[in-house]
């Protein structure tokens, strides 16, 4: 068993990831559900010489200290991979996830075009939320391609490990992979400012130590960007916040209301035809309004505001993006009904298109219009 070819193979399938496991043949991913593969069973020994032909010497010693390794992994002519390496029942395992060579772009991914205004904010924090698995990555790289290619500035980036290559356009970009270029996280950060940046890519926000770097850069003049694991613009604000000692909470409000330039919080939906993923977006963006709720902590009136800010500030719940997808026949009524955060809002958002949810039962017009 040779790993270019899997990875190859992996490719031609159309699989956004592979999974290595002692004792089963190799699984993929493909358009979100799990394929396993009609080969033989991988052994103790494929995995090991498969793996260990990855890992350089400095890899290797992590991999025997932290029983876990992230490195990066490229196959000439076919993609670029994210590689997850650590023991499971004593054996090891490994998980791939294709990086195409190509930066995407915010028009070839059919994000909301408000990104782009977005991305172009001279300062601030944008934060790209979600579920692991739902392209957060994608999307940050296709924001970052967008300021390379419109705006003379210096990017830096802090990723573990580097995923998408950026070439200088507009822009100069410097990617700093932790281990590679940086001893820690807070190594990295420590001198991220010695360093000249303008646009400021946190692959993930971890800990109090990363949310206070991204809120004092969009303080002082430069644009952060990160992602997290969370569904919502209210509860990113909240998780935000929590992480702070209680008697800072008002004052992080306060620094939020000021810097957040926007918050896009993304999933991946079944598409109806069978073929892949949608993505659907809920999107918040800085607005006299929001940030008077996020200083006064009224954060159960942010859905509200986000819903009735569609015209003026481009902003849409998860519901109106699950609503459009429907209009547009691209997801059907069960999986909009299981990727939402509100049904009720959901069914708000449709009668506000002129859709009633009724026209989606089954016998009534079927799952789709």
């Amino acid at each position: 068993m040779e790993i270019d070819s899997l990875l190859r193979m992996m490719i031609e399938r159309g699989a956004s990831d592979l999974q290595i496991k002692v004792g089963r043949p190799p699984i993929f991913r493909i358009g979100g559900d799990i394929v396993v593969d009609d080969s033989e069973r991988v052994s103790n020994l494929d995995t090991r010489e498969l793996i260990e032909m990855m890992l350089d010497d400095e890899h290797k010693k992590k991999f025997e200290e932290r029983r876990w390794v992230d490195i990066s992994y490229s196959v000439h002519g076919v993609s670029r991979f994210r590689v997850s390496v650590f023991h499971q029942r004593g054996t090891i395992a490994a998980v791939f996830r294709a990086i195409p060579f190509d930066v995407p772009t915010i028009d070839s991914l059919g994000l909301p075009e408000v990104l782009k205004d977005l991305a172009l904010a001279s300062h601030g924090l944008i934060l790209v939320t979600g579920p692991a698995g739902a392209g957060k990555s994608t999307t940050l790289a296709a924001m970052i391609e967008y300021i390379n290619k419109n705006r003379p500035c210096h990017i830096m980036t802090i990723e573990d490990p580097i995923e998408f290559l950026y070439m200088d356009k507009m822009a100069t970009v410097t990617q700093k992979e932790l281990g590679a270029d940086a001893l820690s996280m807070n190594d990295a950060l420590t001198s991220l400012f010695r360093q000249d940046p303008n646009v400021i890519l946190i692959g993930e926000m971890r800990d109090i130590d990363t949310f206070k770097v991204a809120i004092h850069a969009a303080e002082t003049g430069h644009l952060a960007l990160s992602t997290l694991h969370t569904s919502s613009a209210e509860q990113t604000i909240d998780r935000i916040v929590s992480i702070f000692p209680s008697d800072q909470h008002q004052q992080i409000r306060v620094q939020l209301s000021l810097t957040l330039q926007g918050i896009v919080s993304q999933r991946l939906v079944p598409r109806a035809d069978g073929k892949g993923r949608v993505a659907a977006f809920e999107v918040m963006a800085s607005s006299p309004s929001v940030r008077k709720l996020i200083e006064d902590h009224n954060l159960s009136k942010l859905h509200e505001t986000i819903f009735s800010s569609v015209t003026q500030y481009r902003m849409q719940t998860l519901e109106q993006s699950l609503a459009a997808l429907l209009k547009n026949e691209a997801i059907n009524y069960k999986e909009a009904i299981s990727a939402c955060n509100n049904v009720d809002e959901l069914k708000r958002a449709l009668r506000s298109i002129n859709l009633d949810e009724h026209m989606f039962e089954e016998g009534k017009g079927g799952d789709t219009l």
